[in-house]
């Protein structure tokens, strides 16, 4: 997989470059801008080399339709303000452009193509529309790791058709992936959380022949809990679960990865109630456990210590609430301050997850914070991703 920084003379070369800026907006305004933070020195190095930028991306799921409330305008916005720099966005539908007609003013260094979703051929992974765009430019760059588990028009069969590499972020995220699941550094330890056990039982699979540790917290945890035939009053669960727990643990000894799941708990009556610490035998029909109590953290923060690296999917609790919350916040500072010491190289994904270490104001604490959601999950479970297949 070649980076663009391999490529030998960028001046005026016309760059097709693929991002995910697919950011959450409220009434036209952008709630959480992580995700153009990470575009940044992509951005920057390919200003710096002189290039002409065309830039692809895609907001929401308009399925093939134009959908105004989906347009990439307030994200070109934010970046212009962002860099600095003037950027134009073209609205015309882009079966009638042609390369000599982009960037004619020479002043333009940025050109934004509208919402490429708004075309069905680009989930299709159409030739005919991938060999189109890329008659746009000289060459194309995927910098959006975050849609490379998609078999799409422009992340993987426009690779055919020009000379492609990977993009600054996409290489920084394959690299960090690597390092939890083939360049490991031992101790290992896995925090995977989440509501859902049937939709982690791949990672989990994957990933326990090569760990040290699996810690299970969030409402997945109550799924063992209760087969271990623990009462979890009306907390949330997941209904057919004892076969795929029953395999998690098989494997696990297997394996001889320990596999850590609460010991005490944070009830509450409702979502919105105060906090209670209960022991395991102490949860009655109408609690509903919200977090991981103070014994759980111990144990979790001791794990953490003896760990050389640490991957963390999924917050240990009812977070929005803040009296829920606590289980998440530990966890997150314990492997801040190993990272402060340089004892421990961490990465952490999932888009709740990255809520609560926004709420902390913790993203940059952390050797990799991914945002790639399915790319990085699917990642984790050992799939070949079709953009980054289409770059090799």
């Amino acid at each position: 997989m070649n980076n663009i920084k391999d490529f030998k003379n960028l001046n005026q070369k016309k760059v097709l470059l693929r991002l995910d800026l697919n950011v959450p907006l409220k009434q036209g305004l952008i709630t959480d801008e992580t995700r153009i933070n990470k575009i940044l020195p992509t951005i920057k190095f390919l200003l710096q080399e002189n290039s002409k930028i065309l830039i692809i991306s895609h907001v929401g799921r308009p399925k093939g339709k134009i959908n105004k409330d989906l347009s990439l305008d307030p994200i070109c916005k934010n970046l212009e303000r962002k860099i600095n720099k003037k950027i134009k966005i073209i609205y015309e539908n882009i079966f009638k452009l042609n390369k000599k007609d982009l960037f004619k003013d020479t002043n333009d260094q940025i050109i934004f193509l509208e919402n490429i979703r708004f075309y069905r051929e680009e989930e299709e992974n159409d030739p005919n529309f991938s060999k189109h765009l890329a008659g746009l430019a000289d060459l194309f760059v995927n910098d959006a790791f975050s849609c490379s588990h998609r078999a799409h028009a422009s992340v993987c069969k426009i690779t055919e058709f020009i000379p492609s590499f990977a993009g600054l972020q996409l290489e920084t995220e394959v690299n960090a992936l690597k390092k939890v699941t083939t360049e490991i550094k031992k101790p290992i330890t896995c925090i995977i959380g989440g509501s859902k056990i049937s939709t982690k039982i791949g990672i989990i699979k994957n990933l326990i022949p090569k760990f040290n540790n699996i810690v299970i917290v969030g409402a997945m945890a109550n799924n063992i809990l209760s087969f271990n035939g623990i009462k979890i009053g009306k907390s949330l669960k997941e209904d057919g679960c004892e076969k795929i727990i029953k395999e998690i643990f098989d494997i696990s000894k297997k394996h001889s990865c320990t596999i850590t799941c609460p010991e005490d708990v944070m009830v509450g009556k409702s979502i919105k109630d105060k906090s209670k610490i209960k022991e395991l035998n102490q949860i009655t029909n109408d609690d509903l456990i919200l977090d991981i109590g103070p014994k759980t953290i111990n144990k979790i923060k001791d794990i953490i210590e003896n760990s050389q690296t640490v991957l963390w999917n999924g917050p240990a609790g009812y977070f929005e609430n803040p009296h829920f919350a606590n289980g998440s916040y530990e966890i997150a500072k314990t492997i801040i301050k190993k990272n402060k010491s340089k004892s421990i190289y961490s990465v952490v994904g999932g888009g709740d997850t990255i809520a609560v270490i926004n709420q902390i104001k913790a993203i940059n604490d952390f050797n990799f914070v991914s945002t790639a959601g399915g790319a990085f999950l699917e990642y984790l479970e050992g799939k070949e991703l079709p953009g980054i297949k289409a770059l090799k």
